[in-house]
Parts: C-alpha cells; structure tokens; sequence
C-alpha cells in the first residue's frame, strides 16, 4: 500500500512536473498552460455526458431486474477519469482520456469481471473443482400460498 501512496503521491506529480517544464520549454508558458485549462474542460464535458448516460443505463437494468454491474464499474472508471482530466498535467490527461474511450474501458471491465469472480470464489472457499452447491432444506412450511418459512442447515462436505 505504501508503494501505491508513493507513486501517486510523489513519483507521479514530478513526472508530470517534468513534462510540463518539456513542453512549456519547446511551446511557451502560456500555450502549456491554455492546453492544460482546456483538457480539464473538455474532460469535464465529456466525463459528464458519458456519466450522464451511464447513469440511464443503471437506471434502465435496474428497472428490468437485472444487475447493472458493468455499468457500475463503467462508472467507477469514468469517476477516475474526470480526476485524471482535472489534475494539471500531460501524463494524467493521457490516461484520463484513454479512459473516455469504450473500447479501453470494455477492456477494462472484463478483465475486473473476471477478478472479481475469481476473488470471490476464493474469498468464499470454492474452486473450480467444487461447483456451488445450494444448502439443503429442511422443515419448509408453506402457510395460506404467499409466505414461505423454513428453516435450513448448510452442510459442507469436505
């Protein structure tokens, strides 16, 4: 964790630090600081209109039923781009503008879908080997057809 902290907070603002001491170098002070201003502001835009559609998305499987994780994490990482855009600097805006793209993020998404069942499992006691098995019921009543009360006991075998 410390080695995460350090890179963000130390290793990365001297990078960008750096590139913007580069560029301010080869295109002057004020044209460097006009396109920092103006990738804040277009990231902001679009991070607002894509989240904005992301957020009707949600909307809309959460009103057929359905769970609308790939919209979740769409928008955990359009949250992370709009910080990316914001923050002065070329590196970030690079990386924050990867992330407006679909494709990037479809790439993204499926590789943390798949951690995230894996991790799961894991964190759940199951392998591949041992498919999920539902607990055994027992004693299940059935009173005037709406409510069911039962009482079951999980058995794992080993």
């Amino acid at each position: 964790m410390f080695r995460i902290l350090f890179i963000f907070f130390i290793i990365i603002p001297i990078i960008e630090i750096a590139v913007i001491m580069q560029v301010g170098a080869l295109i002057g002070a004020w044209p460097t600081l006009a396109i920092v201003i103006l990738t804040a502001w277009f990231g902001a835009k679009k991070v607002r209109e894509q989240g904005l559609a992301t957020l009707t998305s949600v909307q809309t499987k959460m009103a057929q039923g359905e769970m609308p994780s790939d919209e979740i994490i769409t928008g955990v990482m359009l949250l992370i781009s709009g910080v990316l855009l914001v923050t002065p600097g070329f590196v970030t805006d690079a990386f924050g503008l990867a992330l407006l793209f679909p494709r990037v993020r479809g790439v993204i998404v499926n590789a943390f879908k798949k951690h995230i069942i894996v991790k799961q499992a894991a964190t759940q006691g199951y392998t591949y080997e041992q498919p999920f098995q539902q607990p055994k019921q027992e004693n299940l009543h059935i009173h005037h057809g709406e409510i069911i009360d039962g009482e079951y006991e999980r058995k794992d075998e080993q």
